[in-house]
């Protein structure tokens, strides 16, 4: 089921049963806004099959990073499997999740092949970060954007499992029109508290001293596992309050819309130095709490 994005799928369907479409593309915007589930559903129109991630098929390869990174391994391993003959369907396809998590030598690799593509394939970047991608490389694919999706648009899916009206309200407050995040708020209870008690660490810290803020720094730097996801929280939550879907109590109102871009940036650039590189996360984490 695909949840918005609609102008996107009319488009990506009519290239597939056209036959007429670019041997690459970049799906860009930000994660959980259901990059993934379209770049999927459009591979299983293309190979007539209903493609899946992590399901196995000859035709249909799927790379992430290993740990932090894109290695120039998985890339090469990648030309070669695309050099192949399709084994059963009409062309190749490859999605590359998280794009931008490419280290210098991956995608130097991926722009020769972008430059002298071979064999009948489709290759589809993912990414929330394409400005992290060689400016070659977004020269040679066909980029389409992906935008938050209306509240009316993902309500419907949040009916038909039974929520009440109340939590419906309160899962598309938190998600902000990311579609991916919703359907997680929606499928486990425990990530609603979860949200919820990192929106009060949030807003201790923005009221507390720079000293707790350190403090909480390096809370999440000797526990790596909480920092996407509490920065991914926090992300959400001062776009809410940018598009004004949560409300804007006294302690946010110091924060004028060009602060908040700001801030946005921060964590954002955060989240992708901690993810995708070796950087001192307690150094990163420091720094964004100055920008509080």
């Amino acid at each position: 089921m695909i949840i918005g994005h609609q102008k996107q799928w009319r488009f990506l369907e009519k290239c597939a049963k056209e036959g007429r479409f670019s041997h690459a593309y970049l799906f860009s915007g930000v994660s959980q806004i259901g990059k993934k589930k379209i770049a999927l559903e459009w591979v299983s129109l293309l190979l007539g099959q209903d493609i899946k991630k992590g399901q196995l098929h000859p035709d249909a390869i799927f790379i992430e990073p290993e740990e932090k990174e894109i290695q120039i391994g998985q890339i090469k391993n990648l030309i070669w499997n695309l050099s192949l003959k399709p084994y059963s369907a009409p062309l190749k396809t490859a999605i590359i999740d998280r794009a931008h998590s490419m280290n210098r030598e991956a995608q130097t690799s991926l722009l020769k092949t972008l430059e002298e593509p071979r064999g009948k394939s489709v290759i589809i970047l993912l990414s929330e970060e394409p400005e992290y991608l060689l400016p070659t490389i977004v020269s040679r694919v066909e980029t389409i954007k992906f935008y938050p999706v209306n509240d009316k648009e993902i309500k419907p899916y949040l009916k038909e499992r039974g929520l009440s009206e109340k939590d419906i309200l309160e899962i598309l407050g938190m998600a902000c029109g990311k579609p991916g995040l919703a359907i997680d708020l929606a499928s486990d209870p425990q990530k609603i508290q979860s949200f919820n008690q990192k929106i009060l660490d949030l807003n201790k810290i923005l009221e507390g001293s720079l000293a707790s803020r350190f403090q909480y720094a390096q809370f999440l730097d000797d526990n790596p596992s909480e920092i996407k996801e509490t920065l991914s929280i926090w992300l959400s939550f001062f776009r809410g309050i940018l598009l004004s879907k949560i409300e804007k109590r006294e302690e946010y109102l110091k924060y004028p819309a060009e602060k908040l871009k700001k801030i946005l940036k921060s964590i954002e650039n955060t989240i992708l130095l901690t993810s995708t590189t070796n950087i001192n996360s307690r150094l990163a984490l420091e720094n964004l709490m100055l920008e509080f």
